[in-house]
């Protein structure tokens, strides 16, 4: 049995962490959870949204399922997703989208984004200037460059992908995302074997919309990333279907792409399938494929059927009767 850190999150976190442990455990795989918790729940007792309890117990067990957490936009705290990536070096932020029958808008839909996870404007590193304005420092370095590169390259060779697509503006900001596009075609002289072309972000926005299936692998900095996942997600129906890993040298964290939702917190109306597939990922990763494949496939066919659909996917099921039917199709 392996002990894996579960952090509910707040929001909608504790309803869908529990729909996912619900699940998981439905297919035989018995996992010991160490609940921890983090974000604006614990603020009141810990003084702070990330309690060194949280980090400890990642380190530990290696392992994290994570729930949504809230992030105070314009004030607050910093973001707890951000935190805990660079405090465990979690490099690599992997969010594969992929189309679903009967929901997506796009058919034969099959990407891989690879975000950097550190740096970039994401650092966090910001002032004022005076009363009117505001400055943010964005950091590229070659180091992280060249390994999130190199990370999506050896990946697409695992998984028998045939092409690899840098993201940047390097046509305007010569020096960071230069340097970005440098190292990507660096690394991509050691992979012969895998097509590697580049495109300027804006015009890669662009020809996700037009021709999304021409596209496999993209490896992006960090904001970039960010964003075009995010619109990945809206090709194959929401966010609701997105899942996602934070991937170290030595831990990895699994988390849905979507936010906590606040306003549907407590009301039985959350999809849980984003971080359910977010445990799919977690699953693979600690070599529980067959119960990764079974849910996989309990997911498109409940999707397909479309019975049981929660209300950001056009139905009106409860986070209860979506994952019974999940668990059904098991």
């Amino acid at each position: 049995m392996q002990t894996i850190t579960l952090i509910p999150g707040d929001g909608i976190g504790p309803e869908v962490t529990s729909a996912v442990k619900k699940i998981i455990a439905a297919t035989g795989v018995t996992i010991d959870w160490e609940e921890v918790n983090a974000g604006s729940e614990v603020m009141e007792e810990y003084k702070t949204p990330l309690p060194d309890t949280v980090i400890e117990s990642i380190s530990k067990n290696r392992v994290a399922l994570k729930g949504p957490i809230t992030t105070p936009v314009g004030s607050g705290f910093r973001s707890v997703n951000v935190e805990i990536r660079k405090r465990l070096d979690l490099y690599v932020n992997l969010r594969p989208v992929r189309s679903f029958e009967g929901i997506s808008n796009y058919k034969n839909i099959d990407i891989l984004v690879f975000r950097e996870n550190t740096e970039g404007l994401y650092s966090g590193i910001e002032h004022k200037v005076g009363e009117n304005a505001a400055e943010s420092i964005k950091i590229i370095t070659r180091k992280a460059s060249k390994r999130i590169v190199k990370a999506a390259f050896e990946y697409a060779r695992k998984k028998g992908r045939k092409k690899v697509t840098a993201v940047h503006k390097a046509n305007i900001m010569k020096f960071s995302d230069g340097l970005f596009l440098e190292e990507a075609q660096k690394v991509a002289e050691e992979y012969q074997d895998i097509k590697f072309d580049d495109r300027i972000v804006d015009n890669m926005c662009m020809q996700l919309v037009q021709y999304p299936q021409d596209y496999d692998v993209l490896v992006l900095p960090n904001l970039y990333g960010d964003i075009v996942s995010d619109l990945c997600s809206g090709l194959i129906g929401g966010l609701g279907l997105s899942a996602g890993a934070n991937i170290g040298d030595e831990v990895a964290v699994f988390e849905a792409v979507h936010g906590s939702a606040p306003d549907i917190a407590g009301k039985n109306k959350a999809n849980p399938i984003a971080l359910l597939l977010s445990a799919v990922l977690m699953l693979n990763h600690i070599n529980e494929t067959k119960a990764a494949k079974k849910i996989e496939r309990a997911v498109e066919k409940t999707l397909a059927e479309g019975k049981n659909l929660t209300s950001d996917l056009n139905g009106q099921a409860s986070t209860d009767e979506i994952t019974e039917a999940i668990i059904n199709k098991l």
